[in-house]
């Protein structure tokens, strides 16, 4: 609810850009400054100012109105075409609408090649490439803040932004080191302390950004302080809390971090490919070359796509085993017993399919068939997020977050799919595959004072014998 009254808020900012053309400036206010390739965005007075009521001045005599916060939004500048000068040179001859498509396919391949190797580098490299697109992405999304108020000049925002950033990500990671790299915590006196008052020391750090951001407040930019305030924390919700999910995701196992990803990324493709050569029905007015018919191939496309993916992967113990700490070499370890959920099961086929294919029953992993819900997530609700981002674009007019992937635009364009999808896999498997792990229940006792350790274990032992257990394990001993 607080995303949406946000953005709400910013596109109202907007949606008095035509209104206000032309208007000459307010009294004591200086012009923003002269235009750039992309038309200046101006927004009426009174969706800063409110009612009438808010237009009096203060006790000093002067008002929000009086400042130069109040007088419209600067323009966002547009990046330079960084597109590599050999493509350039080589495409030259082409049309703008297939020069695009080869840029696309030629960087999407790079990409793709680019993703194998990192998944062959291993669980820690991964987490790092999270981290590195999750701090670009957020230097995107706050570099567009800047760029339209920096005019302003707001005391501190971009280094108010940046403390905040590395506030949350201490918050998050020292969660997960926690709860995944127990062993070495409990050896480590210092790791050890920190893990103990990590919340408090959380909490100061924070504390002490929003005592900064209440010193900085000056009064002629109140309230365009506060908006870039909630941009900043929006900011932090969307990109670094879903970041946490996807590390989350990848310590249950390979397979939940690479095989949504893949997903996505098809999707993208085939729905690009089908609308390129297919397309002739718009889908939404947010991104008017999206397609119906790119929509509902990519959405069958990635089905497909899904189940061979996990047919190859399930078999392969590297991906499928949760991603653990291995205390005495120091390093990630993905070795063990896969669980049912990779292991072939044969399965009746329905009379409607038997009849299609002949087959009365097929063999296949238990994944196969989750991994249906996941593709068909990627494909149906995914794309939203693309829609949600291209609103956020639409309200300032840029094309692209930033120019980092020439015929791609930036990190950010490449991920607002796949922050949703994150989640959505972190909730699919805490509903419905997660169960108790006894690992993280023995990690837990194990940090226990000795007292506390004997006492667990005298009630375990009643309760087992009452239950009738003990006596059957000890016969067996």
């Amino acid at each position: 609810m607080v995303v949406i009254l946000f953005f709400g808020r910013l596109s109202k900012l907007t949606a008095a850009v035509s209104h206000n053309r032309g208007a000459s400036p307010t009294a004591g206010v200086p012009n923003p400054g002269p235009r750039g390739p992309v038309s200046s965005l101006r927004v009426s007075s009174s969706v800063f100012q409110g009612s009438d009521s808010e237009l009096k001045p203060d006790k000093d005599g002067v008002s929000d109105s009086e400042s130069k916060v109040d007088s419209g939004v600067p323009e966002v500048p547009v990046p330079p075409d960084d597109t590599p000068e050999v493509l350039n040179k080589a495409l030259s001859g082409l049309s703008s609408r297939w020069k695009n498509w080869w840029v696309r396919g030629i960087l999407t391949l790079a990409m793709i090649s680019f993703f194998f190797i990192i998944i062959y580098l291993g669980p820690m490299v991964l987490m790092m490439i999270v981290l590195c697109v999750q701090i670009k992405c957020f230097h995107e999304i706050i570099t567009i803040g800047y760029s339209v108020y920096h005019s302003y000049d707001l005391p501190w925002f971009r280094t108010l932004s940046w403390y905040f950033l590395l506030c949350v990500n201490y918050f998050f990671y020292g969660e997960t080191v926690t709860d995944y790299f127990f062993t070495l915590v409990q050896r480590e006196e210092p790791l050890r302390i920190l893990s103990k008052y990590h919340r408090f020391i959380s909490f100061a750090l924070y504390l002490t950004g929003f005592c900064m951001f209440v010193l900085s407040l000056v009064k002629k930019h109140y309230r365009l302080q506060f908006y870039m305030f909630g941009w900043t924390h929006v900011t932090l919700l969307i990109v670094v809390t879903q970041s946490h999910l996807i590390i989350h995701n990848l310590f249950e196992g390979m397979i939940w971090f690479i095989v949504p990803i893949s997903c996505v990324i098809c999707n993208d493709i085939m729905a690009y490919m089908f609308g390129f050569f297919f397309g002739r029905t718009p889908l939404i007015k947010l991104s008017p070359k999206k397609t119906w018919e790119g929509f509902i191939g990519g959405l069958f496309a990635t089905i497909v796509f899904g189940i061979l993916l996990s047919y190859v992967m399930a078999s392969c113990r590297y991906f499928v085993c949760p991603v653990e700490f291995n205390n005495d070499s120091n390093s990630f370890q993905v070795d063990c017993e896969p669980s049912e959920l990779f292991q072939l099961q044969e399965y009746t086929l329905p009379s409607v399919l038997e009849s299609v294919t002949g087959w009365t029953t097929v063999r296949l992993y238990p994944f196969q068939i989750h991994s249906i819900a996941l593709s068909s997530f990627a494909s149906i609700v995914g794309p939203f997020g693309g829609f949600f981002a291209s609103g956020f674009k639409r309200a300032f007019k840029i094309k692209d977050f930033a120019n980092t992937i020439p015929g791609h635009g930036g990190i950010m364009d490449r991920f607002d799919c796949q922050y949703i999808m994150a989640t959505f896999v972190n909730v699919y498997i805490a509903s419905f595959i997660r169960g108790p792990n006894p690992s993280k229940v023995i990690q837990q006792l194990l940090a226990l004072r000795p007292d506390q350790q004997l006492h667990i274990f005298n009630s375990l032992k009643a309760h087992l014998i009452e239950k009738g257990l003990l006596p059957a394990m000890e016969v067996n001993a």
